[in-house]
């Protein structure tokens, strides 16, 4: 029987908590065994391990998202609504409790362990029992909602609005100052961010072999970092493409106040609009690729080849990723990229051969977005107070679950990064036989 209050009253008269009785229907999908966590249910009952993260389940809801989205994405909706929390206490935050997670999820083998009928019997006996079995529970806010055809120009531009036109405001508290959202090419773990930032736009640009009256295609721009190095430094002339409005509005008052007009033009512009063909020395893009689709990839890549010279140079900086969720994995295809799409580097050099282009230099960068993610996680916590008061407590934590998990999955080798140099091979090019970068 259920009392009003929620606690369980067992054969022998022993009232039990929530948090037992969660614990005890959850023992066959956890590999059996005493919960690795410290859980604390609604009612403020206590049970598991003394020496795991504090877990605190603030709402029924919670368990109720977790029946109709097992795992990741219900985990994902209830911590960004608060129903469920990681609080910082005795040494634990989000990233070790994470990262402990994955361990004991390794060590006991629970990829893929199925419950047995039994199993899912109890747990729904005690769902009803605690009154979480019904309707499943609105999707938060923040919860992207994008329709349309896979990839279309409109949906792309709808996806791309989701996640880069939040607000300057709010990119400009977690980023440096040139505003580059990529990873960074860092000399050691202590150089500060806007200098890492700084080197990888150096690095990219001396590797194309940017000079003054260079003329250089930047695809999906962002705001501005490439764009306007490239210019500033280099003496390049560019022209930028983003779907972005917001990144469109803040890279022209850019442009104004540096003096640079005639020499930066930002197209609000699909790259598969880009009209010239064979006309730039140069063509950018940096980490632009992975939103484009895998279906899409040969026109991307065939985009690449037809806008530079023949035997001109080519660059992207691209991620990578290995594994049953080229998106990233339920939260970040449905939180922070919808649509988005990893692969093994391999494949992507495949792809991009076989649009006609030659890759000559692969450079792996994994190791250097675990230096920039730690930047843009001090920034973001330390502007936390504004952060919330200008897209709330829920976009907040949808933030910190995202840089927190990215940086481990860099950390933990499921995700890398590179940089792709190529040239079109058919006209001369000018790479020197040894690369002094």
């Amino acid at each position: 029987m259920t009392t009003t209050d929620s606690t369980h009253v067992t054969t022998s008269g022993t009232p039990t908590g929530i948090a037992k009785r969660l614990a005890e229907a959850l023992a066959p999908f956890i590999g059996g065994g005493e919960l690795p966590v410290r859980l604390r249910a609604w009612d403020g009952s206590e049970t598991g391990s003394s020496d795991g993260p504090l877990v605190v389940l603030n709402s029924v809801d919670a368990v109720r998202r977790l029946l109709w989205h097992p795992g990741e994405l219900g985990a994902a909706q209830a911590y960004v609504t608060g129903e469920l929390d990681v609080p910082e206490v005795d040494g634990w935050d989000l990233d070790k409790a994470l990262t402990y997670a994955f361990a004991v999820a390794k060590e006991r083998g629970l990829s893929g362990a199925r419950p047995t009928p039994s199993a899912m019997v109890k747990a729904v006996r005690t769902a009803l029992d605690l009154g979480a079995l019904g309707r499943p529970p609105a999707a938060p806010a923040s919860q992207a909602q994008i329709k349309g055809r896979l990839h279309s120009a409109l949906r792309d531009r709808r996806a791309i609005a989701h996640h880069y036109d939040l607000s300057n405001e709010f990119y400009s508290l977690i980023l440096e100052p040139h505003m580059a959202y990529s990873s960074g090419y860092h000399s050691s773990p202590e150089v500060p961010l806007q200098e890492a930032q700084e080197a990888k736009l150096d690095l990219v640009c001396t590797k194309l072999g940017l000079e003054e009256g260079s003329t250089l295609l930047d695809i999906g721009c962002g705001w501005g970092s490439m764009s306007l190095r490239a210019a500033e430094k280099f003496g390049a002339k560019v022209v930028g493409v983003t779907i972005a409005a917001e990144q469109k509005k803040f890279i022209d008052a850019r442009i104004e106040e540096r003096g640079l007009e005639g020499q930066v033009e930002i197209r609000l512009q699909d790259y598969r609009e880009v009209p010239e063909r064979g006309t730039f020395d140069a063509v950018s893009s940096i980490e632009m690729g992975e939103h484009v689709g895998q279906k899409n990839y040969p026109t991307y890549a065939e985009v690449l080849h037809r806008s530079v010279k023949p035997g001109g140079r080519v660059l992207i900086q691209q991620m990578s990723r290995t594994g049953k969720w080229p998106g990233g994995g339920p939260f970040i295809e449905s939180f922070i990229a919808p649509d988005m799409y990893m692969r093994p580097v391999g494949e992507t050099v495949a792809f991009l051969e076989r649009a006609g282009l030659e890759v000559r230099d692969v450079h792996g960068l994994r190791e250097h977005y675990v230096h920039t993610v730690a930047g843009w996680l001090e920034n973001f916590y330390a502007n936390r107070d504004r952060l919330v008061e200008l897209m709330g407590e829920e976009v907040y934590r949808v933030w910190e679950l995202y840089l927190v998990g990215g940086s481990m999955a860099f950390r933990d080798g499921r995700m890398g990064v590179d940089q792709i140099l190529m040239v079109r091979p058919d006209g001369a090019h000018t790479l020197p036989l040894v690369r002094s970068w």
